[in-house]
């Protein structure tokens, strides 16, 4: 049984509950990164006592159906419960298929508020009761984070809906500004909030009484906009809206101080405002004992379904037969969505010379879903995936994963920038060793427990790794390995939480008490 928190203890107090809307769209995108600390935080603190959590449910791209009036009556009176739950089944509807075709519907919502907020207008979050729908909510926003001990807890909390999409909000603020007017964000009636957290600069505004607390992952969209997807419009949603919030006195919670540094060198005036916070790991990632002799068959199961190259008939036949190769699989592991900035073509090169020169049965493992500009990271690894020697997997569950961690010769995390980066905590706590670009998130992040390289140099990158998995090598790994469980747990539940109580007691009148005691996990 591993107890997933402790009881923190924190000031009470408190007149009434301090009422918390959590953006909650990111948790609909993935499995790691932004969506998982979007699920990380909300069950966090909705675990602290004298704080009433409630989720806002918005699409990226797809106008949603209208939910129920908040206080429970609408304009022709309360509607009949089976009129409220038809109402509500067509918001899940609406989230899943589209409730307009998503490209007419965002247009048409963009000119809507862009006339709608020069008159004054705001728009007004609509209450989703997910009571009859707790299926729908776990499995869709909680599920590929949290263990099932979790289910009541996140649940139960209330939930609000914008049906204005995301996209809408940032194409309105960019279209005003092109015809010559000041930036038009949309204006969000918030007022029963006390405190609404974002996971991204967020492209609205919100009631006076409401403070925006904007959790900071990265200003990779301003300072590497060579590196993202869909440049123009990427970089200029990220920027006015960051602007916006910036000058509307929000605060920014970043998730390392590297991050928290690059934003106050573009936003000075925002240094008072701006604190750090590191993201919470998840709890699925431990060191447990286990054996290799799984990780062809997770290899089986997992590969990415997008790309099917022909495979070597002589090393697939083993992998794919029932019974265990003769040896473990000896692998490098990299744990990323494949897109340029991730490195993945400089790890590639220096696997290849590891290979050529003193290791020529190592194999190499990405995991990830395929990202912007893939297709030319795709293509240099194809040669090498027909011959059975490099694989791309996707949708690996938590427990498989941890295996992976556990058992790889190292985890190498090669990128070129990043704003805090999951995979060499994940892999620390799982038991394995870990080399690192050396950039400065990393030597913030990841301490000493790391071997660190040049990600620019390809020997440097293949001296680091050969560094961790040469035969004489085993007391470099264990020092690793034992320093990396001790900085893990800087990411723990019980040392992170905290933490937030202490910005939310700072920031505002309302104190906390002590935070509930989280269900037990086998």
């Amino acid at each position: 049984m591993i107890p997933l928190s402790q009881p923190v203890e924190v000031d009470s107090g408190s007149p009434r509950p301090l009422k918390i809307l959590i953006e909650m769209r990111p948790a609909l995108e993935g499995h790691a990164g932004i969506p998982q600390e979007t699920r990380l935080l909300f069950r966090g603190l909705s675990l602290v006592d004298n704080v009433k959590v409630e989720g806002l449910m918005q699409s990226a791209d797809r106008v949603l159906a209208r939910g129920l009036p908040v206080n429970g009556t609408g304009w022709f009176g309360k509607l009949s419960r089976d009129a409220e739950l038809n109402r509500l089944g067509r918001v899940v509807i609406s989230l899943e298929q589209g409730y307009w075709d998503s490209v007419p519907g965002t247009y048409v919502h963009t000119i809507v508020m862009a006339v709608w907020h020069l008159l004054g207008g705001r728009q007004l979050l609509k209450r989703f009761d997910a009571h009859h729908f707790r299926d729908y909510i776990w499995r869709r926003y909680f599920a590929r984070t949290l263990p099932s001990a979790d289910f009541d807890l996140v649940t139960d909390a209330a939930f609000r809906i914008a049906r204005v999409p995301w996209n809408a909000m940032h194409i309105c603020a960019t279209v005003t500004r092109k015809m010559g007017f000041p930036s038009l964000f949309p204006r969000l009636e918030t007022s029963d909030f006390d405190m609404m957290i974002t996971e991204t600069p967020y492209p609205a505004t919100v009631s006076k009484r409401t403070k925006l607390v904007v959790r900071y992952h990265d200003a990779i969209p301003m300072l590497m906009p060579h590196t993202i997807s869909d440049k123009r419009w990427h970089q200029a949603f990220h920027y006015h809206a960051l602007r916006k919030n910036v000058a509307n006195g929000a605060w920014f919670v970043c998730v390392s101080e590297a991050t928290r540094k690059d934003l106050i060198s573009v936003f000075p005036q925002a240094e008072a405002r701006s604190s750090t916070i590191h993201n919470m790991v998840s709890h699925n990632y431990f060191d447990e004992d286990s054996t290799a002799q799984r990780v062809p068959e997770i290899v089986k199961t997992r590969m990415n379904g997008m790309i099917k190259p022909p495979l070597d008939p002589s090393f697939m036949r083993r992998l794919f037969e029932d019974s265990v190769l003769p040896e473990p699989l000896e692998y490098l592991l990299v744990v990323s969505t494949i897109e340029p900035r991730k490195n993945h073509l400089g790890l590639l090169s220096a696997w290849e010379k590891l290979r050529a020169e003193a290791f020529p049965a190592l194999k190499l493992l990405v995991v990830g879903k395929l990202g912007w500009h893939h297709k030319a990271i795709v293509k240099k690894f194809r040669p090498w995936m027909e011959r059975g020697d490099v694989f791309l997997l996707e949708d690996v569950p938590a427990a498989d994963l941890r295996l992976l961690y556990k058992h790889a010769r190292a985890t190498i995390c090669p990128s070129f920038g990043e704003g805090f980066d999951f995979s060499g905590v994940e892999a620390m706590k799982s038991g394995g060793v870990v080399a690192a670009s050396d950039i400065p998130v990393h030597r913030e992040i990841y301490d000493d427990a790391v071997e660190y390289f040049n990600p620019y140099s390809t020997p440097d990158l293949s001296r680091a790794i050969a560094e961790l998995i040469g035969p004489s090598q085993d007391m470099r790994r264990a020092d690793l390995v034992a320093r990396g469980a001790v900085v893990a747990r800087r990411y723990a539940y019980e040392k992170i939480l905290p933490q937030w109580q202490a910005f939310l007691s700072a920031q505002c009148s309302e104190v906390q008490s002590p935070a509930r005691e989280a269900p037990v996990v086998p």
